[in-house]
């Protein structure tokens, strides 16, 4: 199993990433509080990793701290939650936001995140309560992400950049679109659209 990589990256596709390890590249998806922090194209990278064997494909998600990861790997242990839904809340919500939904027992903050209805969002909420009793801590920033954060230059849209994130993450294109035509993206990143966006879906 692949547990950490540690290279260049190369290419970054909300949510997919690649990442140059000596000369082999790894294809990584990683939610977007992860995308947040990665520094430009070409500089160093560290992720820690969690594999998902298939017997149609080997899947690779990256996370920039370890205590994302733990609760990545939580999640998917839920009935009814695998790793692209995980990845669409991870993206969606913080994850000091998620641990007071499930404290709180706010499922209607849940269900706005795409993928998830009320049997889902109730079934998170009881499932994860337990597992998340003894959380503490704020995930905003990663252990090892001393640098600045920066977004990397892209010859692409950034609001068709934006757009193909949000359909990847789960969310329907009108919607999508229509969380982005409500902001103002003029000189704006993808992520920072993307970012925008979330922020609007979950307080819809």
């Amino acid at each position: 199993m692949i547990g950490r990589l540690q290279g260049v990256l190369i290419s970054k596709q909300a949510p997919e990433l690649l990442v140059d390890v000596n000369g082999v590249g790894y294809e990584v998806q990683a939610p977007m509080s992860t995308i947040y922090q990665l520094p430009t194209l070409e500089q160093p990278v560290t992720l820690h990793t969690h594999m998902v064997v298939r017997e149609d494909a080997q899947l690779l998600y990256g996370f920039a701290s370890f205590e994302e990861r733990a609760l990545f790997r939580c999640l998917i242990k839920v009935n009814g939650v695998g790793p692209k839904l995980a990845l669409t809340i991870l993206s969606g919500i913080t994850a000091d936001d998620f641990v007071r939904c499930v404290r709180d027992e706010d499922a209607a903050t849940l269900v706005c995140l795409p993928g998830i209805g009320k049997k889902t969002a109730e079934r998170l909420i009881i499932e994860m309560r337990d597992r998340l009793s003894d959380w503490h801590g704020d995930m905003s920033t990663s252990a090892e992400s001393t640098h600045a954060v920066t977004n990397a230059k892209s010859t692409q849209d950034p609001v068709k950049e934006a757009l193909s994130a949000l359909v990847a993450l789960g969310y329907k294109p009108q919607e999508a679109s229509r969380f982005i035509n409500a902001l103002d993206t003029d000189g704006k990143s993808s992520e920072d659209i993307i970012r925008a966006s979330l922020q609007s879906a979950v307080k819809k």
